[in-house]
């Protein structure tokens, strides 16, 4: 083994230019491979955070069927139990009640009315748990849980032909099926990229919905924030077995936001296929390399069969060369995707103009991440290795069934 060693590295350096080539073309794709996988990843990581950190949470409990079907009888009660379960998982850093609704809106200055997606939250647990506080674009959040305040997306607020300050009529059918209407004073606009909260959206407070709808003791979702974004399946299962209301269900961001994450499965999907399709354009060009290298070599290779040497130890012989191609230029990549990760990781990519109102229009943030996950390295290393063993399985067969004869007379 260590003459075969010894002779696969001499007969890489027999023809430099080509295997620098080949090298070169191994590095390349290892380096681009790396680097767009780091990209496609931070990337989703970044935007899932600011997704689950801006209203979703990482988790939420809801009545079990309120996702797929929602309805306001579909709620939840919100009692100690709930509330001591949530407290008992340590990797909860974070949670607040939500209260859904439907309604009309109308303002002074409004002739008609506007259908409205009512959320009714508790502004201080609010803050610990998302930044939806943060995204106000005018004016300022509700102050406390039981105001007559009302916070309005930016677009329903311009279509409603109302401005801070005026006074917007709520009407809703309550838990009991009554109809309540109560006033409120408007404090601000928000502002977030969802055409849900910003175009039919309206923010008021959680005790004053209660009031509002009859929904004393329930709600629509628990909304809750991990330390740790990996946790989110371990915090899943162990909340589900602790919780003793058996209509609720925990559920995670992806299942709460079947759309983002449908989006991010298909992008994951494409940029998996374009990597694909870079490796195996690589495997084609490892192929030639090692099928003219070992062409080149039949009469040598004939000579040595005719002198007692196994044909298996010649196609050892090629797949070790092929391995050392690989190995290096997979080093190499490696070197070159980890410091183009690293330096995006340490300067984000902010895309403006038009690039970023693309992105808002698909949720996603105008910012392009990367990862240093080990992961990343460590399958598309593997990737280039199997296809690279796959691509000498021709020239290996090749020199197994040549003969000695033959393999002297060839020119």
């Amino acid at each position: 083994m260590k003459l075969l060693l010894k002779l696969a590295w001499r007969n890489i350096w027999r023809n430099k230019r080509r295997s620098l080539l080949t090298l070169a073309a191994v590095a390349f794709a290892t380096f681009a491979a790396i680097g767009m996988r780091g990209i496609q990843l931070g990337t989703y990581d970044v935007n899932i955070k600011n997704a689950a950190s801006m209203f979703a949470g990482y988790l939420q409990v809801q009545k079990n069927g309120y996702q797929e079907n929602p309805r306001l009888r579909k709620a939840v009660k919100y009692d100690e139990k709930l509330i001591a379960a949530i407290k008992a998982e340590e990797h909860i850093t974070g949670f607040t009640p939500r209260i859904y609704a439907d309604g009309l809106v109308s303002g002074e200055k409004s002739k008609t009315s506007q259908g409205t997606a009512v959320f009714a939250v508790d502004p201080e647990s609010e803050k610990k748990v998302t930044t939806l506080v943060e995204r106000v674009n005018e004016g300022r959040f509700i102050s406390s849980s039981d105001s007559y305040e009302i916070v309005v997306g930016h677009k329903l607020l311009k279509n409603l032909n109302a401005e801070i300050g005026d006074t917007l009529v709520l009407l809703s059918q309550g838990f009991d099926g009554s109809m309540g209407n109560f006033k409120f004073e408007v404090t601000g606009t928000i502002k977030t990229g969802s055409s849900d909260l910003d175009g039919m959206g309206v923010i008021i407070g959680l005790d004053t919905a209660r009031e509002l709808l009859y929904m004393y003791g329930k709600v629509h979702a628990v909304v809750l924030m991990l330390d740790n974004m990996e946790l989110i399946d371990d915090v899943k299962t162990s909340l589900s077995q602790a919780i003793t209301d058996t209509s609720a269900v925990v559920l995670n961001w992806g299942e709460v936001m079947p759309d983002f994450k449908q989006s991010i499965e298909f992008d994951n999907i494409s940029g998996i296929m374009m990597l694909a399709i870079l490796i195996v354009i690589v495997a084609f060009g490892i192929l030639n390399t090692v099928l003219m290298s070992v062409t080149e070599r039949f009469n040598e290779f004939g000579v040595t069969l005719s002198i007692g040497m196994p044909q298996i130890k010649l196609v050892y012989l090629v797949i070790i060369e092929t391995i050392f191609i690989t190995i290096i230029g997979i080093i190499i990549g490696d070197i070159g995707g980890w410091v183009l990760n690293n330096y995006i990781v340490d300067n984000p990519i902010h895309l403006g103009a038009e690039f970023a109102d693309m992105y808002a229009e698909y949720g996603f943030l105008p910012i392009i991440e990367s990862s240093l996950d080990y992961m990343i390295f460590v399958n598309v290393s593997i990737s280039v290795v199997i296809i690279s063993l796959i691509s000498v399985v021709y020239p290996a067969m090749k020199v197994y069934k040549l003969e000695a004869l033959k393999g002297i007379r060839y020119t």
